[in-house]
């Protein structure tokens, strides 16, 4: 049995294929979308060559779903079941899994299966491994639409929290407030920050930064980010930095923003280049105490249910983020460009099948 599906064809190339319909192992599922959305990561990987050559490889790795099959082993989900689907999907028996370190299972990255050496979810019907431990079941009365942001947008911008630490009162600066940086500004709103500053320029994702908790806005259009950040601290430095956009470049920037003794946590896809720059003295000679720590989103069920939680109590609303919408299928190539574009009223597009 065929199915129709969106594709990276080769490095800069995109277009839609026919490919059989996957098979379903005894621990798996097999979902047909209800929702899904094209991530930057999705760019990098088609127009950059980030992850190397990728030929017919289904694009895609946020997406809400409906069960359609089950394995013989699957306990907790049957067909008809809507799901929230989380683009890292472990293998939750390896080592790594067991070290602490799922996203890494089989390898750095490994846990990142769709759209990397997985086909993804931009297909009539995708397979989701290990499906009990990696598929949340969707609350009533929650959104599709809002709640395919739980799948990487959610996870990764509050991972970057985790991996700076934020701890109540804390001063902390988010770099990048696209749909990432947002969510690590709501995140470490959540997390008790007090002064919290957002750098971005587009005027929806600033008053978005504000309605999530950022108490100052970093325009970087309007001078160096760390001048501006100094001044406003008066020359003390952040606490806490999180990376959610810019380039290689911008650890030189968190790094000179950093007070002694503190933390940058990093979720920011690098698609190019082959080193980055630490400036030396800013680092203290190596001996500054201002510790960078780089990480891929945790995936897995445990964790959706407890972001799902967040919508299902009010604690978070993703809808702002979803600033295009798209009904029917053959909308995918459109929604991608934008992602690929970046008109500036976009935050993050949503297509409903």
């Amino acid at each position: 049995m065929k199915m129709k599906a969106f594709a990276m064809l080769g490095i800069g190339k995109t277009g839609w294929i026919e490919k059989d319909v996957p098979a379903c192992g005894p621990l798996d599922a097999i979902v047909k979308p209800i929702a899904v959305s094209p991530c930057t990561s999705d760019i990098h990987t088609v127009w950059e060559g980030a992850i190397g050559e990728r030929t017919d490889m289904i694009l895609g790795h946020e997406a809400v779903g409906e069960v359609v099959e089950v394995g013989s082993l699957v306990r907790d989900l049957k067909p008809g079941d809507r799901v929230i689907v989380p683009a890292i999907t472990p293998d939750w028996g390896s080592l790594e899994a067991q070290a602490g370190y799922s996203m890494h299972s089989g390898g750095m990255l490994a846990g990142w299966k769709f759209s990397n050496f997985k086909d993804g979810v931009f297909a009539e019907y995708f397979h989701v491994n290990e499906a009990d431990a990696n598929l949340a079941l969707l609350p009533e009365g929650v959104d599709p639409a809002a709640a395919v942001m739980l799948s990487d947008m959610v996870p990764t911008g509050f991972h970057g929290v985790e991996l700076a630490d934020v701890q109540f009162g804390d001063s902390v600066c988010v770099i990048g407030i696209g749909p990432v940086g947002l969510m690590s500004v709501a995140g470490a709103a959540l997390r008790g920050a007090g002064r919290l500053f957002a750098v971005g320029s587009r005027p929806n994702c600033v008053e978005a930064a504000r309605n999530y908790g950022a108490t100052d806005i970093i325009n970087y259009r309007e001078g160096d980010i760390v001048e501006q950040i100094l001044e406003k601290t008066n020359g003390k430095g952040v606490d806490r930095v999180i990376i959610a956009g810019g380039d290689n470049d911008t650890f030189a920037q968190a790094v000179k923003m950093l007070k002694p003794g503190g933390r940058i946590g990093n979720v920011n896809y690098l698609g190019s280049g082959d080193f980055i720059q630490i400036p030396r003295l800013d680092w203290g000679c190596g001996m500054g105490h201002k510790t960078i720590a780089g990480g891929l989103m945790p995936g897995g069920r445990l964790r959706m249910e407890k972001l799902a939680s967040l919508l299902e109590t009010g604690r978070l609303d993703t809808s702002p983020l979803l600033t295009h919408r798209f009904n029917g299928f053959e909308h995918m190539e459109e929604a991608l460009l934008l992602m690929k574009d970046k008109p500036r009223d976009l935050i993050k597009p949503v297509v409903i099948l």
